[in-house]
């Protein structure tokens, strides 16, 4: 998968059967492990669990962690990229 093919919606959803199979069970490592500090060996782990994580929880609940100000610099940067 790529950042293109997630369907985050600013509320969260339940899977459809067809995409448990294609996110959960292809995507997510078999286990959590943290490798000198970091969860995962790789930044494509990390994504794949985010992006499962993002369209359960939706981007609403996202943007309430942390602080607000590094979300819209984070929003500003990619529209400034494109």
């Amino acid at each position: 998968m790529t950042y293109d093919d997630w369907n985050i919606q600013r509320e969260g959803r339940a899977w459809s059967r067809e995409e448990i199979e294609s996110r959960y069970f292809e995507r997510t490592p078999e286990k959590i492990e943290l490798i000198d500090g970091r969860l995962f060996w790789s930044d494509e782990d990390r994504i794949n669990l985010l992006g499962c994580l993002l369209e359960n929880l939706g981007a609403d609940a996202a943007v309430r962690l942390g602080d607000p100000q590094v979300w819209r610099e984070a929003v500003a940067a990619l529209g400034a990229a494109s």
